[in-house]
């Protein structure tokens, strides 16, 4: 007995309803698994410093070098990400840079520190590229749940941090017995993984022809773009002090080195919440000035309690902080969306935010770490801590107003 075409049984749509159901689902989950990669490089030598540090010879300016080094990459690297998808299309340079990511994480297996220079700044350009184009991937294949997708990808970005800084030091002990490079490198795992999910989809894909692009123009000019700019920076740079410099200044103030890992983890997992819910409490707002605002103070109270507070209370500080912070970088990818009009400013928008926000941010690791080293002391970083915060809250004030981005026409 023959059966009907599923396409005169269910109706002309049927066949091909399914699959790109799928297909959806499975870009969806590989965006956020590729999400899950974009921290791991800076977690896992955050903990492990003193032992690199120990072991190498590495000084404090060579730390302070170290822990900036991956920023600048953030930065300078992610000003070409645009340009590059256009050319080769944006699944095919997101397939590049997971293999930067992968490649550049093992290589720190070599224990050599110029190679762990080197494989850093790697592993940071295949970085700065992931954090260019998801934002335009999820406007232009996710409009109608922008903001949940965001949550979700963002989510997935603060649980490979959270991961990274949780089991590192476990993992030296207990897996690589005290070797440090190795553990470094384990972190590549994850990066292949996702890369052998990917390649198929992303070698699919077809760029569109020149003709069928759609260019935004520059947003140098615009002043809004600027404040999401300073917004991105500032926030990525008290995010990036915690990330290099909180397990350093905890085992500075008597704690073991396991349990400073853990604390820098739980302040991310809490980060795991705040990003889940701020975009979609970010777009129900009519605008975001005060939820910019309160980020700003929350995390600044919290990185001042870490360096004057009793440690009897680390895990409350630790989930302000994770609150605080979460909500902040969750909230600036959400303003790269919700700012522009469109995929293609998007992508322009974010190139320009996370392009020029890294290089910014890049001070605030370096500072902290030259501040210890001048003074002794994580003391000093106080002041750091609370200018940083206060022009974090005047960029979000402008970011947040309910406006768009306008791009300047390229003549």
């Amino acid at each position: 007995m023959s059966s009907l075409p599923r396409s005169t049984a269910d109706g002309p749509h049927a066949a091909t309803a399914a699959p790109s159901l799928a297909r959806q689902w499975l870009l969806g989950a590989s965006l956020i698994l590729i999400a899950f990669n974009l921290r791991p490089v800076f977690g896992s030598i955050s903990v492990l410093l003193p032992e690199v540090m120990r072991d190498t010879g590495m000084g404090p300016t060579g730390a302070s070098l170290l822990t900036t080094l991956p920023l600048l990459c953030l930065g300078i690297f992610a000003i070409p990400a645009p340009a590059l998808a256009r050319r080769f299309g944006p699944e095919r340079v997101l397939l590049g840079a997971l293999l930067l990511i992968c490649v550049g994480t093992l290589l720190r297996g070599t224990g050599h520190l110029g190679v762990l220079f080197m494989s850093t700044a790697l592993a940071g350009a295949g970085i700065a590229v992931g954090n260019v184009l998801l934002p335009g991937l999820v406007k232009r294949d996710f409009a109608r749940h922008a903001a949940m997708m965001t949550g979700l990808y963002t989510l997935a970005v603060c649980g490979g941090a959270s991961s990274s800084t949780a089991f590192t030091v476990p993992l030296e002990r207990n897996v690589f017995h005290g070797q440090w490079a190795l553990t470094l490198a384990a972190w590549a795992l994850p990066a292949a993984l996702v890369l052998i999910l990917w390649a198929p989809q992303a070698l699919a894909a077809r760029p569109l022809p020149a003709h069928a692009q759609v260019r935004s123009g520059s947003l140098w000019h615009d002043r809004l773009a600027w404040q999401v700019m300073g917004f991105m920076g500032l926030q990525s740079a008290l995010a990036y002090i915690v990330l290099g410099w909180l397990a350093p200044l905890l085992r500075e103030r008597g704690l073991d080195g396991a349990e400073a890992g853990y604390v820098v983890a739980v302040s991310i997992l809490v980060q795991l919440g705040s990003c889940l819910v701020t975009p979609s409490i970010a777009a129900r707002c009519r605008d975001q000035r005060a939820l910019a605002v309160a980020m700003a103070v929350i995390t600044c109270t919290a990185m001042l309690a870490f360096i004057f507070a009793p440690l009897s209370g680390r895990w409350l500080w630790a989930v302000l902080l994770g609150l605080g912070q979460g909500g902040a970088f969750a909230l600036a990818l959400t303003l790269i969306v919700l700012r522009s009009p469109d995929a293609g400013t998007t992508a322009q928008l974010s190139a320009m935010a996370q392009g020029g926000g890294y290089i910014l941010a890049s001070a605030g690791p370096l500072l902290a770490g030259l501040l210890r080293g001048w003074t002794g002391s994580f003391e000093s970083s106080a002041i750091l801590f609370v200018i940083v915060s206060l022009a974090m809250a005047w960029c979000g004030w402008g970011a947040g107003r309910r406006l768009l981005v306008k791009p300047r026409a390229q003549s």
